[in-house]
């Protein structure tokens, strides 16, 4: 059986970035390894014993990688500002192809734009995201059906996102991390108006 350490996931396991995982195993798809969770990307400073979480993560995360590849060969995830695609493309480094799909919804970019940007070596598409989770958005831009999905345990989603988006080849307006940093939106405050 394929553990995590023989694909492009195992490094970020190593270093104890892949946190909150309801998915960090097989899926039922033959030598590939699934990840739904959160990715650190940022640590906190530790104070002696206490673990602290990371400063900056993604979130939402739905990865797939195949075992003796070098590369994660489809993310999608959550970023609270566009700004943070540079620290996820250093972290996830030599994990990063340009055959990979890379999916990445951006909370602070205008509503009904898309793009692509060229970063590390690989392609995103960086995507607003509307008031809704990464899972359904993700759903919704490959155009899979929820109820198709629904009988599935959670490896069996991940597999079935993992291979529509293999196909994805739709292309937005490109430009460069320097221009969607121009573009971004102010960085929203998460904690706003929730109940102490």
């Amino acid at each position: 059986m394929t553990t995590i350490d023989q694909t492009a996931l195992g490094r970020l396991e190593a270093e104890g970035r892949l946190l909150n995982s309801v998915l960090k195993g097989p899926t039922r798809k033959a030598g590939r390894i699934g990840f739904r969770g959160d990715i650190a990307l940022k640590f906190a400073a530790k104070r002696a014993d206490e673990a602290r979480p990371p400063e900056v993560s993604s979130d939402q995360v739905i990865a797939a990688a195949q075992e003796g590849e070098s590369h994660i060969a489809f993310l999608s995830a959550f970023l609270l500002s566009f700004e943070h695609l540079k620290m996820l493309a250093e972290v996830l480094g030599d994990a990063l192809s340009p055959k990979g799909k890379y999916f990445l919804f951006c909370d602070n970019i205008d509503i009904s734009k898309r793009y692509q940007v060229e970063f590390g070596g690989a392609s995103f598409y960086i995507l607003p995201i509307d008031e809704a989770t990464v899972y359904n958005e993700t759903l919704e831009l490959l155009y899979l059906e929820k109820t198709e999905l629904k009988r599935l345990d959670t490896a069996g989603k991940v597999d079935a996102i993992a291979d529509k988006a293999a196909g994805f080849s739709q292309s937005f307006p490109k430009i460069s991390y320097e221009e969607g940093l121009a573009l971004m939106g102010p960085v929203r405050n998460l904690y706003e108006n929730r109940p102490v």
